[in-house]
């Protein structure tokens, strides 16, 4: 919200996350007051289906940035060990440059690896310009530094996990999703506010959108 506060907002239940999956998720947000037709960041692992899934129901006008972290480790689970310190600290160096910057340094690993490691360079180009969403954005450091990355929302998942842990049968899917939402709203008591919060107005200003929830992290 617009003090930085971050608010688990739904979930549905699925065996993959897929695309019908994911296109539940979002239209009960749309459900829930998170309307289409106002402009705003999501951020995102690399899966298509959340992709996809944000432009059919949330239109194509929205700002995405992937998630820098999943990035890198897809990259460097393309290349042998003894490649990897080498474009780690390149795709490191990169994220801190500005965006046509650092897209031209990745698109020369990229070129690096295209010969002996295809896959690598395959991995960096795919979804290269949502790399620097954020960073086109021109937002303090102090709040872009957690834009671009889904560790926003790595806590809620590990107090899910510590709550439910001990259960052992579980007698249906609805007792899963009753489990899941009371750890949800147990976790969401304990969340701090996010770095750079103070800076959130320059983001929404960004945006061009006044609502108090422009970020959603996914």
């Amino acid at each position: 919200d617009d003090t930085g506060y971050k608010h688990v907002l739904g979930i549905v239940q699925g065996a993959t996350e897929n695309a019908t999956v994911v296109k539940s998720l979002l239209e009960l947000l749309v459900e829930r007051g998170v309307r289409p037709g106002v402009r705003r960041l999501f951020v995102i692992d690399g899966s298509k289906a959340l992709r996809h899934g944000i432009d059919a129901v949330f239109g194509q006008d929205n700002r995405v940035q992937r998630c820098r972290i999943h990035k890198a480790r897809n990259v460097l689970d393309h290349l042998p060990e003894e490649q990897r310190p080498y474009a780690k600290m390149v795709m490191r160096a990169a994220f801190k440059l500005d965006a046509d910057e650092g897209m031209k340094r990745l698109e020369d690993l990229a070129s690096h690896c295209e010969k002996s490691y295809p896959s690598a360079a395959a991995s960096i180009r795919e979804g290269l310009r949502e790399m620097f969403t954020v960073a086109r954005l021109e937002i303090p450091s102090a709040l872009s530094r957690c834009l671009v990355s889904t560790n926003l929302i790595e806590s809620p998942n590990a107090g899910v996990r510590l709550r439910t842990r001990r259960v052992t049968r579980w007698q249906d899917g609805t007792m899963v999703l009753r489990w899941a939402a009371a750890a949800f709203v147990a976790t969401e008591k304990q969340f701090r506010r996010v770095s750079g919060h103070q800076h959130l107005w320059m983001l929404k200003a960004a945006l061009g959108d006044k609502l108090a929830d422009a970020v959603k992290a996914a």
